[in-house]
């Protein structure tokens, strides 16, 4: 039985209990609404002041950092290992071509190994381009400014295809002077880069006359030394100008190092020098001067041991792999005009301005115009000015000094415009360097002519 006083007691504990309940809901109730009333605040500002780029960068960038690191490449190339050893650690290497080189080609496969982002992969060909020119001043007086030019465009030609260029104005072995000044250099190049499979020697008086044209590499592929000339000439006519040496292709390999040991083997540099000179000069009968020359040897080593050397090296007579300018220059202007003609005639894409990093697709494309129009005339690939010597001003007495250097004015500006049109401008007068016109769009479809 509950007594009176414990009645009030328990009716005293409840009436505080419900009391400090009524204080705590109406505590609830208002801490809810300040929140709510807070989160209405920030989901107004958030609308009306969005975050900013900044804010929302570092957000994420802080998020990638916790992941991974940001821009991480899903596939890292082959690392290249130049700490490893490899042939360049022989004290015995040399670059000279007084001491042959053996087992170069596992020497080189091996580099290749340690380096594979170098390797030639694919249809991708590496060359190197080897030109040079005397260690001296030029005593033509417009002789270095075409040498300069004459450079330019083998530059150009290069950064439009992919090759290197490496050019020599010493001469490395002295006593190898003259025409065989080269040989020393190509040795040395293929030594200096290993990674090229080709080496690519134009003489500095030879030029790129069509930009687009490419090697067709896949046709050397069973050969170690390119050449352009006639095989009825070597063979049945034995003329010492049945081939050209001033432009060749040489692999990079033990075979070619082995051959220009031989080929070097009478020049000036032997003792042998002067018995070569007569043995080149009774064999050839059009050969007038008696010094024991390059291309003089290179015809007699096929003509005597074409089963040694004979399968390895392509004559080269399909296209202008180098061309004697005095039958080119002439045809310049009239190019220009047939090439002008079918960039109007033929697809828009002949037309179409493009950043010169894509030219081979519009070089493709021309070619193909060139196929279907059967174009009556091409551009010559190489145009090699043989028996003009802009350097020393000396020149063949067949012609004068002003239709050499003027033909080469001539050519260098027929290249150029090439060039130039990627930059959008042309020379309109192949004899006047100075003069460049801008090209209009839709060129030569809408209107104006270029380089005749």
């Amino acid at each position: 039985m509950v007594s009176p006083e414990s009645q009030a007691m328990v009716k005293h504990a409840g009436l505080r209990s419900s009391r400090a309940s009524l204080c705590f809901s109406d505590g609830c109730l208002f801490l809810g609404g300040v929140l709510l009333a807070l989160l209405l605040v920030w989901s107004f500002s958030s609308f009306a002041y969005p975050p900013s780029p900044l804010q929302t960068l570092a957000s994420s960038s802080a998020v990638a950092g916790e992941a991974k690191p940001e821009c991480a490449s899903a596939a890292a190339p082959p690392r290249d290992a130049e700490e490893s050893g490899n042939f360049y650690d022989d004290p015995e290497l040399s670059y000279s071509m007084e001491r042959p080189m053996t087992g170069w080609d596992e020497k080189r496969r091996e580099w290749l190994r340690q380096h594979p982002s170098l390797a030639s992969g694919g249809s991708r060909e590496r060359v190197l381009l080897v030109t040079g020119s005397q260690p001296s001043p030029c005593k033509n007086k417009i002789g270095d400014h075409l040498l300069l030019r004459l450079f330019k465009n083998k530059v150009d030609y290069c950064r439009l295809h992919g090759c290197d260029v490496f050019y020599n104005n010493v001469l490395l072995q002295p006593q190898m002077f003259s025409f065989w000044a080269k040989y020393p250099v190509v040795r040395a190049a293929m030594l200096a880069h290993p990674e090229a499979e080709w080496i690519w020697w134009v003489d500095s008086d030879a030029l790129f006359t069509d930009m687009d044209f490419e090697l067709p590499f896949d046709r050397y592929k069973d050969h170690n030394l390119v050449v352009h000339g006639w095989t009825n000439l070597i063979y049945e006519k034995k003329s010492w100008t049945s081939i050209n040496a001033g432009v060749f292709l040489i692999r990079n390999c033990q075979w070619s190092m082995d051959f220009m040991d031989v080929w070097a083997g009478t020049g000036p540099q032997t003792p042998e020098y002067e018995r070569w000179g007569n043995i080149l000069r009774s064999t050839f009968a059009d050969k007038l001067f008696p010094e024991s020359d390059d291309q003089s040897a290179l015809v007699y080593l096929l003509l005597t041991q074409k089963d040694r050397y004979g399968d390895k090296i392509y004559v080269e007579n399909e296209y202008y792999f180098e061309g004697y300018w005095e039958g080119i220059v002439g045809t310049l202007p009239n190019i220009t005009r047939d090439y002008e003609d079918l960039d109007r005639q033929g697809p828009q894409a002949l037309r179409r301005r493009h950043a010169e990093k894509v030219s081979k697709y519009y070089a493709s494309r021309r070619a193909e115009a060139e196929a279907a129009a059967a174009a009556p005339q091409k551009r010559p690939f190489v145009t090699h000015f043989t028996g003009c010597q802009p350097c020393s001003g000396d020149h063949n007495q067949m012609y004068s000094g002003e239709s050499c250097w003027n033909g080469m004015v001539k050519a260098l500006n027929f290249a150029d415009n090439q060039v130039l049109r990627r930059y959008g401008y042309v020379r309109p007068d192949l004899m006047d360097t100075a003069v460049v016109k801008p090209i209009p769009f839709d060129y030569p479809a809408g209107g104006g002519g270029g380089g005749g």
